[in-house]
């Protein structure tokens, strides 16, 4: 079973990093300038993770 993720949106700054590393899996909003989950099935889960250790707010994270 494949583990879900999620970004906090009070947190996360838009600074894009996690779509630069994982971008089948993250996009930017661009009216809300933050970052949110496009198909977290389409990375791995290795990606996923850069993504949450390399995101500089920690808005990033694996929850049931």
């Amino acid at each position: 079973m494949a583990r879900n993720v999620a970004i906090d949106e009070e947190a996360c700054t838009g600074c894009g990093t996690c779509a630069a590393i994982a971008e089948d899996c993250f996009g930017l909003n661009e009216e809300t300038e933050k970052a949110f989950v496009k198909d977290a099935t389409a990375c791995s889960e290795d990606e996923i993770q850069e993504a949450i250790d390399t995101c500089p707010e920690e808005a990033i994270s694996w929850h049931d």
